[in-house]
């Protein structure tokens, strides 16, 4: 759950929110916003924080005070004029958007501005974005919509265009390190390798944290490790046990449960990503699991470096299929098997 918070308390995104405050100062502010950006680096908490801000009774510095009733009730959750927009399953469908502009066809409630915050806005159908670009070309008065989205290029140009565009950079790997250290008490090695996973991610390591992440990741890398030792039937194995696990909490959660494919392949590929850097012979700073530094560094000279690349990509590939497809059982079948194949001693000789 997004954690409610003012500008000041964002962390790692000072030019996004320099920027955001620069446009409230200069007292015009658009009626329409994209915040681009990976999942979990606060696209979603500086919308809010914009809210608390636009809305304040009493701002300070182009920000709110975080006292007032309207704060309190952005924090709460109970500010009338906030309204969320979220995929239904996999999708925004057009009913959901429709409903949307019949909210925004009435004044605000009790603040200045109403704000719609649309989340994953890139995964509407077309039919819901030809509705919300109606709306963005003759947009209501009072009222702001924010698009968040981590694939921009996924959006209708035409909706890219007419909205004011806000870039969410991945967040510095030591300002994750010192919130993990001092919010989850956590050591600080620890925190480092989450952090180093977590690839910009505040959101991302903190969901880390809460499923036991370290240990989890250390059992998925021994059976990757595994890999070329096992039979063919024991790789299809492997591959179907990550697959039920995946299915049983069903693909729309993706990112959201206990444990699923989508991390084990995100560890996957930091792995393959690592080989490949330790064969090259880079610093050991640039490692994400930069713990299992000697292993990397093992485990890569039985590699061949084209190897590493296409298990890589294979890994990445999957990832990214892993959001469309419906047929996961084929899908991480051929993946294992295919970095078997990569990893047999045949290959690499």
């Amino acid at each position: 759950m997004t954690t409610f918070k003012t500008f000041s308390e964002i962390i790692g995104q000072e030019r996004a929110i320099g920027f955001l405050k620069g446009v409230m100062g200069r007292g015009k502010i658009p009626h329409a916003y994209l915040f681009a950006g990976i999942a979990g680096i606060g696209k979603t908490t500086a919308a809010l924080a914009l809210t608390q801000a636009i809305n304040c009774k009493e701002p300070v510095n182009q920000g709110a005070c975080g006292q007032c009733q309207t704060c309190r009730q952005v924090r709460s959750g109970n500010f009338p004029d906030l309204v969320f927009i979220e995929p239904d399953r996999q999708n925004i469908k057009i009913e959901q958007i429709r409903d949307l502009n019949r909210t925004l066809s009435f004044k605000p409630i009790s603040g200045r501005y109403r704000v719609s915050i649309i989340r994953q806005a890139e995964v509407m159908t077309d039919e819901a974005a030809n509705s919300l670009l109606k709306t963005l070309e003759e947009p209501p008065q009072n009222n702001i919509l924010i698009l968040n989205v981590t694939e921009p290029l996924a959006l209708f140009p035409t909706i890219v265009s007419r909205c004011q565009k806000v870039l969410f950079r991945p967040i510095p790997v030591r300002a994750i390190v010192d919130w993990l250290v001092n919010n989850q008490s956590l050591g600080e090695d620890k925190a480092h390798v989450l952090a180093k996973i977590s690839e910009g991610s505040l959101g991302k390591a903190i969901r880390m944290c809460e499923v036991e992440f370290i240990k989890k990741r250390e059992y998925l890398l021994s059976r990757l490790i595994q890999l070329p030792g096992l039979s063919s039937e024991e790789a299809l194995e492997m591959a179907l046990q990550h697959k039920r696990k995946h299915k049983e909490r069903g693909s729309h959660e993706i990112g959201k449960g206990e444990w699923d494919l989508f991390d084990l392949l995100s560890i996957w590929k930091s792995w393959y990503r690592d080989l490949l850097l330790t064969k090259l012979h880079c610093p050991a700073d640039f490692l994400i699991n930069v713990d299992f530094s000697q292993k990397l560094k093992n485990i890569s000279r039985h590699f061949k470096i084209e190897n590493l690349i296409d298990s890589f990509h294979m890994v990445d590939r999957s990832q990214r299929d892993l959001l469309q497809t419906r047929n996961v059982d084929i899908m991480m079948e051929h993946t294992v098997l295919t970095l078997k194949r990569l990893a047999s001693q045949e290959n690499n000789r």
